[in-house]
């Protein structure tokens, strides 16, 4: 996996620093403070379990805790790196094929009701969308990651058994992810769209939308001495120029998800003391093809896409280094399951750009498009810098091999509700997988009828071999097997893979403690930090 990287932004050059941005040591952290920055973008709701995008991510995680987490002071995540949260102790019974959690007594709901197994089963049930559900979400993306529980018993108030089909290690890689808090039963979920009622270090105290979020220490809170911060204060601030002045005037603390090493060094010119890291984000740069509606029904059209696309350019262009080629899976060293760098090589869209535009313009001549009859197509994409920079390149990509392409901008309170009705042509998506694990990538992205699986690409071979390896005990079996689904996934073209996206980070040296963890979706919780002022 590929370690974070710090650099001081001093003078006109990068100084590497062998440490996160952490206190000196012996240094004791100190209590206060308001730790301001700034989302991806003004956020579609704060329900974590009803988006998929970071940008509620980030403001809600503070609020909630999940049965299990990744250690929040190690970036490595992995199951030797989780750690007990509102559960204290887990173990596996019935071959793998029971979990039982015990869980924390006296801790409660920011409004003062207890915390008990009800809620676990309540939160679960609905995510899964079980018969007995009380609620229902009004979107649920990730709910083919819990397609393998069977059943959730909760013998008494402080313990809760998830029994499941078969057996799966790495549900627990799953529950530890941000995306999966646990919820209060007692609170209707639609609330969650405006409120923010966790047994978090943080609670919500104003919710101005499109403007502001702020979040208040919980005094309740179960983990003794946390949070050290006294709130968290988010403002949305669209224009990435903005947001690069406001922090370098110290308007804001810490920089957005989103941005480029060209925003990192713009930043620097008038502000030397910033800390920049540089490290994995676990999120695709990814083409959506719709597999359902003409002419992407047919498979010439699909490659031609494909191969129109160089990789080589995507990472020097519009990703300005900031990026590595790969398939379905996180790419090494970053990752773990990824593809060897042989096969990379050999993959649509990352050989020869001359001879692959040829190849390109062949298929689609031979599909029934050409000079007289050009191919043409939206390329949808959401309305963030981050994404409309690739999905511009992309339209210029597709011009050169005779497809007319046009570019539809879609604002992020529309953008997953669109995707997920599949009302789209082509579509530039950027897409985080929770952890870097296939079983949560995979089941979310490329199963038959996933609500995440935008493309609707389907295979029944695939779906056994992602239920085959999603049971295996033997890591270096569950690796052979875990790349073999991604040759067939990247032959199939069933979700084009530009590369993925280094995350940069830039903040103000008093930030401490400050931990990015592999993936995004991780780690946003901030108990940890606190500030050196």
């Amino acid at each position: 996996m590929r370690r974070p990287r710090i650099v001081l932004l001093l003078g006109m050059g990068f100084v590497v620093v062998p440490a996160l941005i952490s206190a000196a040591e012996g240094q004791a952290p100190k209590y206060g403070g308001i730790l301001v920055t700034a989302p991806l973008s003004a956020p579609p709701s704060l329900s974590p379990h009803e988006e998929a995008t970071i940008a509620t991510l980030a403001i809600a995680a503070p609020c909630f805790n999940n049965l299990v987490t990744f250690d929040p002071l190690k970036s490595r995540e992995a199951l030797d790196t989780i750690v007990g949260d509102l559960a204290e102790r887990w173990s596996w019974q019935d071959g793998g094929r029971t979990l039982t959690f015990s869980l924390r007594k006296g801790v409660k709901w920011h409004d003062g009701r207890p915390f008990t197994s009800r809620d676990v089963k309540y939160t679960f049930d609905m995510v899964r969308e079980a018969p007995e559900a009380t609620n229902r979400l009004r979107l649920n993306p990730r709910q083919d990651w819990w397609a393998n529980i069977e059943a959730i018993e909760t013998p008494d108030a402080q313990t809760a058994v998830f029994r499941l089909k078969r057996p799966q290690p790495s549900l627990l890689m799953m529950l530890a992810s941000d995306l999966s808090p646990v919820y209060p039963a007692h609170v209707p979920v639609k609330e969650f769209r405006t409120k923010c009622i966790g047994t978090g270090p943080f609670r919500l105290k104003e919710y101005r939308p499109g403007d502001m979020v702020l979040l208040e220490k919980n005094p309740d809170y179960f983990v003794s001495g946390r949070p050290y911060l006294n709130g968290i204060k988010f403002i949305m601030i669209q224009e990435r120029s903005t947001q690069i002045a406001a922090l370098q005037a110290g308007q804001i603390d810490l920089s957005p998800p989103g941005w480029s090493r060209v925003n990192a060094e713009q930043a620097k010119q008038s502000a030397p003391k910033l800390v920049f890291i540089d490290t994995s984000s676990n999120v695709s740069d990814n083409v959506l093809v719709n597999f359902k509606r003409g002419p992407f029904t047919d498979l010439r059209v699909r490659r031609a896409v494909n191969l129109a696309l160089d990789r080589k350019a995507y990472v020097q262009g519009p990703r300005q280094g900031g990026a590595v080629v790969g398939g379905a899976m996180l790419a090494r060293p970053q990752g773990v399951w990824g593809l060897p760098a042989e096969e990379l090589a050999s993959l649509p869209g990352t050989g020869d750009p001359v001879k692959q535009r040829e190849e390109a313009k062949k298929l689609l001549n031979e599909a029934g498009f050409g000079p007289g009859n050009p191919l043409k197509v939206t390329v949808s994409t959401r309305a963030v810098a981050t994404y409309t920079d690739v999905a511009s390149w992309m339209v210029d990509q597709l011009k050169q091999v005779g497809i007319q392409a046009t570019l539809e901008q879609v604002e992020s309170a529309l953008w997953f509700s669109k995707m997920t009705r599949r009302d789209y042509q082509v579509a530039l998506n950027l897409t985080g997988a929770g952890v870097d694990d296939p079983d949560a990538n995979f089941y979310q992205n490329y199963k038959c009828g996933s609500p995440r699986n935008y493309s609707d690409y389907c295979s029944e071979e695939i779906d056994r071999l992602i239920d085959e390896q999603s049971q295996m005990l033997d890591p270096t079996r569950r690796l052979q097997l875990v790349n073999e689904i991604d040759r067939k996934l990247q032959l199939d073209g069933a979700r084009p893979i530009l590369g993925w996206s280094t995350r940069y980070i830039v903040a103000w040296p008093f930030i401490k403690n400050l931990v990015p963890h592999q993936s995004l979706h991780s780690n946003n919780r901030m108990q940890e930090v606190w500030l050196d002022k």
